[in-house]
């Protein structure tokens, strides 16, 4: 399988899934959930899922502080609807890094460990994403803009010409570079994070 190198230097997200300790799939349901399983998830790479992956980054740090957080017992609120934008690519990465299914997700087993009902789309918040506890109730809202980080001015003339299938095969390589160059730029200058998510514990 041949991607681009830096998808092993985006920082992981560590988590523990009780769930997964119980059914023996990680020792103590320890993992991390690293970039490249989003991009198979998602089926690319884009600044969309660097965002996501970014939001749920910091929420998750931002809700747990040290501690491990815990995938499978949060609680993915979105302001959009499902079919708005991007909306549901956003919601896709986030709720598979926390592990929050929708009225078809994981029912539970003997009552515990129900993923289930754990999505929430057209919510009543302010900002893009909203992550809440379900221990607890303590959350935390999430908002992304990457325009700190521009994209190649050869970029838009370059879709163009795939879109009308008038790219050569040259002009589709630097395409991708260019595309990918943005994301690569997005997951690893963590001096700009603070400055294209927004965090705020409510």
């Amino acid at each position: 399988m041949h991607y681009p190198n830096f998808f092993d230097n985006v920082k992981s997200i560590p988590l523990q899934d009780p769930l997964s300790d119980i059914l023996g799939a990680f020792v103590e349901g320890k993992l991390d959930i690293n970039y490249i399983d989003c991009v198979k998830l998602a089926g690319h790479s884009c600044p969309t899922v660097a965002g996501a992956y970014l939001m749920a980054l910091k929420g998750v740090e931002a809700l747990y502080g040290n501690d491990l957080p815990q995938r499978g017992f949060i609680k993915v609120s979105m302001k959009g609807d499902e079919t708005e934008g991007v909306t549901g690519v956003i919601c896709n990465v986030i709720s598979f890094i926390v592990g929050a299914g929708g009225a078809g997700g994981f029912k539970g087993l003997n009552g515990k460990f129900a993923r289930n009902n754990l999505v929430e789309y057209a919510a009543p918040i302010a900002s893009e994403v909203k992550l809440t506890r379900i221990d607890n109730g303590k959350s935390v809202t999430l908002s992304y803009n990457p325009s700190s980080i521009p994209a190649d001015p050869m970029m838009q003339p370059l879709m163009g010409k795939l879109m009308q299938g008038m790219a050569s095969p040259e002009e589709k390589k630097a395409f991708g570079k260019l595309w990918q160059e943005r994301v690569e730029k997005i997951l690893l200058s963590e001096t700009e994070w603070d400055q294209m998510v927004t965090v705020n514990l409510d």
